[in-house]
């Protein structure tokens, strides 16, 4: 995950970025104020329900995504990073990075049920439909620990040789990931619970945001060099090398506008437009807010999510903190929600 001292230096030194003003489609139409305190990572959309799923450092918060009203938490989820979905299942999923484990938990009553054990630093997770199965991403153990959804029963632990870092289903029993520290996508057959191969991205540093075109086979990595990378996922070829903005950790596709979303931590978010399935251009350059680098889509109504905070100065460098991080502003956290405009 990118840390807040990384978006701080993003935003005072990134050159800004042209936005398309008058043939701009998207707009920041809210702001869903969430406040309460401590940092964030990945947010999770039910399309069913509307309502959002929000990592909160020790707890999730669950927000309806219309009104903005808080619906409740889910407590003692310590170091939490993301939170995969099994509507069929009544279940969810979350991976809580400071101690290992997944929370597994009711949809509707947000009730804990049970607490799986994982490898190292879960962070990334996804639930695969085809089996059934979750796939929680150690960041730390580099490696991804799989779960029968329906038993909570560890299936198998596959190691991957890198730092996973976010992941995506096709629909066809594979799982992709990022893998960072080697800037390769790695395939995974979620049935065998296997690893099947692995992908240099050449013009890609620092892969972390990942995005799918399941029907035609591609995938959108978010790079830390302001690039997307797009690959073939048949052949594990470099398709195309698109520019974004700076800071990145999240990215989402849209099947029915045919538009990849890049939220840039120094507060824009990038629109590439799939004309073909190796031709792209860049749409839009929407700005945001600073410190907006993960993002939800919502696929019933094409509402994009980018949760984001006000911040503080940022410390000086000492001794005993030679990296500080700007602090948050207390009750300033919020919920940016990008929507197509209106005629």
């Amino acid at each position: 995950m990118k840390t807040l001292r990384h978006l701080f230096v993003v935003a005072i030194l990134g050159a800004s970025l042209n936005v398309w003003a008058d043939d701009a489609p998207y707009r920041v139409a809210d702001r869903l104020a969430v406040g309460g305190d401590g940092g964030w990572d990945y947010l999770s959309v039910d399309p069913n329900t509307h309502l959002l799923y929000l990592s909160r450092a020790d707890h999730v918060t669950v927000i309806d995504a219309g009104s903005g009203k808080n619906i409740g938490d889910i407590a003692d989820t310590q170091g939490v990073h993301g939170i995969a979905l099994a509507p069929e299942l009544d279940r969810g999923f979350i991976s809580c990075g400071k101690s290992n484990a997944v929370k597994v938990f009711d949809l509707r009553t947000r009730a804990v049920l049970a607490s799986v054990n994982t490898g190292d630093g879960p962070d990334a997770i996804l639930y695969e439909p085809s089996t059934q199965r979750v796939f929680a991403f150690n960041g730390r153990g580099k490696s991804a620990t799989v779960i029968d959804a329906n038993t909570n029963a560890v299936v198998a632990t596959i190691p991957l040789a890198g730092k996973p870092e976010y992941a995506r289903a096709d629909g066809r029993g594979n799982v992709f990931v990022n893998i960072q520290d080697t800037a390769e996508l790695a395939r995974i057959d979620a049935r065998a619970a296997a690893l099947k191969a692995r992908w240099r991205m050449p013009k890609c540093e620092d892969p972390t945001g990942l995005a799918l075109d399941a029907a035609h086979h591609r995938s959108f990595s978010t790079c830390g060099n302001q690039i997307m990378a797009v690959t073939n996922l048949d052949s594990g070829q470099a398709v195309a090398s698109v520019p974004i903005g700076k800071g990145v950790d999240g990215g989402e596709f849209d099947p029915v506008t045919q538009n990849v979303f890049s939220a840039n931590g120094e507060g824009t978010m990038t629109v590439v437009h799939e004309i073909a399935s190796d031709q792209y251009t860049v749409q839009q350059t929407l700005n945001t807010q600073r410190g907006a680098r993960t993002i939800a889509l919502d696929a019933a109504t094409h509402r994009l999510y980018l949760p984001t905070a006000n911040f503080g100065p940022l410390p000086p460098v000492t001794v005993e903190t030679p990296h500080p991080r700007p602090t948050l502003i207390p009750g300033t956290f919020v919920v940016l929600v990008v929507d197509r405009k209106t005629q």
